[in-house]
């Protein structure tokens, strides 16, 4: 096998910083002290608790040690090879706008959820101005009020979006996942646990589908139940959309190499 290409180590060191980070300052499932999720994980755009600059910097954050360990194996394992395709520039390009389409597409995904259950509480005559503000006043606060027009899942829902928190760099690797595949379609790959060899433009494909319907059924096959699923259908998407756009300019001028 190759050697790790540079801007795959690079992004390997900065997520191993941030995990140190987390370890030492505080995370939300790792120790009591929860002030570096605060300032780097993704917060649900309407919570006061909200940074710009989290759009960046959820994607080097990591929940657990296993989380960090599978999404840094894939990353070298897979990023490696399309970074030898690619270049450094065009590959961090690559892998950023995956994360960054990742993240849209689920934040999308919350603001549906959360404003399906804002729709439901302003025709039962509650002002949506208040309903934020309880929302704001603690984490998963709510008026009890609203248990009467809304479902024990709706509401688990509303109130969980708003006070959300997403991290890692999944979506960005859903992405390099898909140019590996669209690069290297006849390799052979397999899952720990099934180990039979399957080409990469059967695989690939396979495991989207999978995060698909866990994100339409709630059904986890693979992956912890409270995985972000669309972000990584998002990443994929993103990356396949890259891919496309490459390769059909790849004979004009709009090529980038």
């Amino acid at each position: 096998m190759n050697s790790m290409t540079d801007t795959v180590k690079h992004l390997l060191i900065i997520n191993v910083v941030m995990f140190i980070g987390t370890l030492t300052v505080g995370g939300a499932s790792i120790g009591n002290n929860e002030l570096f999720y605060e300032w780097f994980a993704l917060h649900f755009p309407q919570n006061e608790m909200f940074k710009p600059w989290q759009i960046i910097t959820h994607m080097f954050m990591h929940g657990g040690f296993m989380h960090i360990f599978f999404n840094m194996f894939a990353l070298w394992m897979f990023g490696t090879a399309v970074e030898q395709r690619f270049g450094s520039k065009k590959f961090l390009f690559f892998y950023m706008s995956s994360g960054l389409g990742a993240a849209l597409l689920m934040i999308g995904y919350y603001y549906f959820q959360f404003y399906s259950g804002i729709s439901v509480l302003n025709d039962a005559g509650f002002d949506q101005a208040q309903t934020i503000n309880t929302l704001k006043s603690g984490y998963n606060m709510y008026d009890t009020r609203w248990s009467q027009h809304l479902n024990q899942e709706q509401l688990q829902n509303f109130v969980g979006v708003f006070n959300s928190t997403m991290v890692g760099a999944s979506g960005a690797i859903m992405g390099v996942l898909v140019a590996f595949g669209m690069l290297y379609p006849e390799s052979k790959l397999m899952l720990i646990f099934l180990p039979i060899p399957i080409k990469a433009k059967y695989f690939i494909p396979g495991i989207i589908g999978l995060d698909l319907i866990s994100a339409i059924t709630g059904q986890s096959f693979f992956s912890p139940s409270n995985t972000a699923y669309m972000a990584h259908i998002g990443g994929a998407l993103t990356g396949f959309l890259i891919m496309w756009y490459w390769k059909k300019t790849q004979f004009n001028k709009n090529r980038w190499n």
